[in-house]
Formats: C-alpha cells, structure tokens, sequence
C-alpha cells in the first residue's frame, strides 16, 4: 500500500512540473540580424574619446535548454558580434596604446567586440499567455580597440580587454491565443558605483510554423545595449549600441 501511495504521489509531483512548462524537455536556437548604431567611445585612462561610427549590421545567435527538473535552472547561451568602426578629428592632444595623437589631425578607430551570454534562469510561470523567467547572466566582454592616425597609419595605438560582469536578468513573454502573434521584453542589467551594463530587447513575434516536431517564430523588434564602464581590464568605456532587428527562433 506504501509504496503504491508513493507511486501515486511522484506520478503527480511529475504531472505538476508537466503542467508547467510546455515540455518536458525543450530546445531552443535563435538568429538576429541587428542593424547597430553605435554611439559614444573609450580610453585607457579616462578620458574618454567620443568617435562618429558608421552604422553596421551584426549577428547574434542563441540557444536554450528548458527542463521540468526542480531548482535546477534552465540554461541560455548567447552571442553578438558588436564590431564597429569610425573616426574623429582630434580637438586635442591624446595619448592610447602608448602612442600620441596630435590635434587638428583624424583619427580612425576599428573596434573589434564580442558579447557572450551565459544565462541561468527559472520559469516562475510558463503558459500560452503569459511566461516569466528570472534568473542572472554571466556576461563575457572579449575586445579588441585600435585607434589609428589617419596621416600616418604607423602610428597606431592598441589595446585588448575581456571580462565576466555579472548581471540581473528577466524575460516576459505574452501570447494571443489562436492568432500566431506574441511579443516579448527581456533585458540584463547591472548598476554598481560608477559601472552600468544594460543589454535589453523588446520584440513582437509570429508563429510561422506550430507542430508536434517543431516550432519556428518570427521575431521583429529593437535592441540597446549600453557599456559604461570604468577601468573593465585597462578599458574605459563609455559605449551605445542600438538599433532594430529581425530574427528566426526554432524550439524543439
């Protein structure tokens, strides 16, 4: 009789965590185009050089892993590429990389950045109308910055950084049943003394395919990250990325 009230019991306790995700094992894939326009600019010693970046169009890919396993959190990994270039025509004399930049000249920047997101999270409700995670993002920075003179390309300054920066991370997503269309708001973000790091995204979405195999939606919507960081491996920071995008999700 035990151990048929205990079978009883652990069938339900399956059926609860069932009854809350949409699956009991699910796996997302994502790809984004971002059309970025990027503002602001960095140093190696605080005084920030603000650079004219020409507008770019980058990718970024994600996928996600969604379990029924209780406290062990879901896992999310994403990537963007944030490469950019510009130019500034020099007010005043600078120093970066060791090298000095002279006024009334031009100087050009290529900067080279990378975002990779580590993401734990939980699904506090997870339903056709309403989902809601919450959870913290290990968020990796890995760049590389050169400012060039553009009189005299020999004299180039260069300087690499890279850093995990911790982060609070949401997503809500809602859905209109029986129409195909949803939309969704998720976003990390940190403020600590003079650091601010915000990565936020808001999309409206569209099934285009719903079967028993696969899922595959329609994402359309705009994307900021903000980098305005102090001493982050050597690297001043004082960065804006935005713009919209389009992507592609397949859950299966």
């Amino acid at each position: 009789m035990k151990k048929h009230t205990l079978a009883i019991g652990l069938i339900g306790l399956l059926s609860c965590f069932s009854s809350q995700a949409d699956t009991l094992l699910g796996l997302y894939a994502g790809a984004q185009a971002w059309n970025m326009e990027t503002k602001g600019g960095f140093s190696d010693d605080g005084t920030n050089i603000n650079f004219n970046f020409a507008d770019q169009t980058k990718s970024s890919f994600y996928v996600a892993l969604e379990h029924p396993i209780p406290l062990i959190p879901n896992i999310k990994l994403q990537r963007t590429a944030m490469d950019t270039n510009g130019d500034v025509l020099v007010d005043s004399s600078f120093t970066f990389g060791g090298e000095l930049f002279t006024a009334n000249g031009t100087a050009v920047t290529d900067v080279k950045l990378t975002s990779t997101d580590a993401i734990l999270y939980y699904e506090l409700f997870d339903n056709d109308l309403i989902s809601f995670d919450l959870g913290i993002n290990a968020k990796y920075l890995d760049g590389e910055l050169f400012v060039i003179d553009k009189d005299d390309p020999t004299n180039t300054g260069r300087e690499e950084f890279s850093g995990v920066v911790p982060m609070a991370y949401s997503r809500l997503a809602i859905g209109i049943p029986a129409t195909g269309f949803g939309a969704y708001v998720e976003g990390s973000f940190l403020s600590f003394d003079d650091q601010t790091l915000s990565d936020y995204q808001a999309a409206l979405t569209y099934s285009l395919m719903e079967n028993l195999a696969i899922d595959l939606t329609f994402q359309l919507g705009y994307r900021a990250v903000k980098v305005d960081l102090q001493d982050l491996d050597g690297i001043y920071s004082n960065l804006e990325f935005k713009g919209a995008f389009a992507g592609l999700e397949v859950h299966f």
